[in-house]
């Protein structure tokens, strides 16, 4: 789950999937949350791993990389 915190226009967003949900934050932040998001399952669909089958180590390196500039 990513939640956004720097919501100031009022408007409530929120975007789920089978493996992810990704509630509140501003237009661009919730756009890059759900971006990474997405990647990140992609990359993990790919090596046939599930979030359970890797460490917080190899999460938290994936997230980077796979984090919009």
């Amino acid at each position: 789950m990513g939640i956004g915190m720097d919501n100031k226009d009022g408007h409530k967003r929120v975007t789920a999937a089978e493996d992810f949900s990704v509630i509140g934050g501003s237009e661009e932040t919730h756009e890059k949350m759900t971006e990474t998001l997405i990647k990140t399952f992609e990359y993990l669909a790919r090596k046939d791993k599930t979030l359970d089958e890797i460490s917080r180590e190899e999460l938290s390196d994936l997230l980077s990389s796979e984090s919009p500039e």
